[in-house]
């Protein structure tokens, strides 16, 4: 009962604290310099410049002071706010640490409660892996609902460049008829390059924001029409067919791998599943797994062995067009 206790308090406490850094993130006005700011950021880190910006280096990484001092000398801190940029979250790097601190500390706890085991206990551990994937899930959905409006947008400045207006225009066009996330992110170029960030760099950012291969592609011929000339609707028409047929094949090949990621899903479903009715079915019969000493021990390696079976399995049916 103490356990529980002790338990039951710390999630409180933890998600009095947390709960504001996941929510908040600062409104809207702070968003917005942010993003100018990253953006400047990236084009001098691309320039080689050695201008230092304490304002950008004194950016919030974190709402905790001790932690944001500590991420700032990290590297990879920058990258983890643009992979939690590109899902669309206004979630800062430090609270996402936090969260996901909490959520192993508690996954240990609990585990160490029901298994004697401490070194088992550490599976717990994996608890923290849920807000990683949680943003890795919006990521991956963003992306893509950002690939499938992506042929509008090109149609769209393809005709408004036919039509005599400026490229920027076409972009600002894009920014208020499309739907989120395609107006969102060209609504973020656009006010790049208004605010005086030049072209060639806001289509930069661009490419860094939305990792993909169909804005590379964009952006490559957009640069080489600048440097050497040539009709750029053409161009855009080209490019919005290439990537229309693209993800035509895409389509085709998940209707033809449809049969092995169905059978790959409940290949990986099916020993949890099994285990929950033997576990409320029949109790002794699974009992040793928790009592025995070698129970946990195996637990664990049917676990590892599932895990990296589904990605075996994912890396299979997953095929790139």
């Amino acid at each position: 009962m103490p356990v529980l206790l002790a338990i039951v308090t710390f999630v409180i406490v933890a998600s009095v604290l947390l709960l504001p850094c996941l929510i908040g993130g600062g409104g809207r006005r702070q968003k917005i310099i942010r993003q100018r700011l990253e953006s400047v950021e990236k084009a001098m880190a691309r320039d080689n410049s050695s201008l230092e910006l304490d304002l950008l280096r004194n950016e919030l990484l974190s709402s905790v002071p001790a932690l944001n001092r500590l991420m700032i000398r990290w590297p990879w801190a920058v990258r983890l706010r643009e992979f939690i940029a590109q899902a669309g979250l206004n979630i800062k790097p430090g609270s996402l640490i936090l969260g996901s601190a909490v959520l192993a500390l508690l996954g240990y706890l609990l585990l160490r409660y029901w298994v004697v085991n401490p070194f088992v206990s550490l599976a717990g551990v994996a608890a923290g892996a849920i807000p990683i994937l949680y943003v890795a899930v919006k990521r991956g959905m963003r992306l893509r609902e950002f690939e499938k409006n992506f042929p509008e947008a090109l149609d769209l400045l393809a005709r408004a460049v036919r039509a005599g207006h400026a490229f920027t225009t076409g972009i600002e066009m894009i920014a208020k008829e499309l739907p989120e996330p395609v107006a969102g992110e060209f609504r973020i170029t656009f006010e790049e390059q208004n605010l005086g960030l030049p072209l060639k760099d806001a289509l930069l950012n661009l490419t860094e924001r939305i990792p993909i291969i169909d804005v590379r592609f964009f952006v490559t011929a957009l640069l080489i029409q600048k440097e050497s000339g040539g009709n750029l609707a053409e161009i855009l028409d080209n490019l919005s067919y290439v990537i229309r047929d693209r993800c035509r094949i895409y389509g085709e090949v998940r209707v033809k791998t449809a049969h092995g990621r169905l059978t790959a899903g409940i290949l990986v479903a099916l020993p949890p599943i099994m285990a929950l009715l033997m576990a409320s079915l029949n109790p002794n019969y699974m009992k040793p797994l928790w009592t025995d000493p070698w129970g946990p021990y195996m637990l664990v390696g049917a676990g590892t062995m599932q895990v990296l079976g589904s990605l075996l399995l994912w890396k299979i049916t997953n095929i790139e067009v």
